[in-house]
C-alpha cells in the first residue's frame, strides 16, 4: 500500500475554513439581528452540508 504524504495545510485547510465560517455565523447571529440571523444559520450549516456532500461523493450516501 502506497502512503500519500500531505502537508499540514493540505490536511487542515478545510476543517479550518469550516471552523471560521461556523464561528463567524455563531458570533454574527448572537450579536446582530435581521440579516445576520439568516446569514448566521447558513454559515453554521456549512459544516453539515460539507459532511453530507463528502459522504455522497464518496459513495456512502
Amino acid at each position: 500500500m502506497k502512503v500519500h504524504r500531505q502537508s499540514l495545510i493540505a490536511v487542515f485547510a478545510w476543517p479550518l475554513i469550516l471552523f471560521v465560517l461556523g464561528l463567524t455565523g455563531l458570533v454574527g447571529a448572537l450579536l446582530a439581528d435581521g440579516l445576520w440571523d439568516g446569514l448566521g444559520a447558513a454559515l453554521v450549516s456549512t459544516a453539515v452540508v460539507a459532511i453530507v456532500w463528502a459522504r455522497i461523493r464518496a459513495g456512502r450516501g
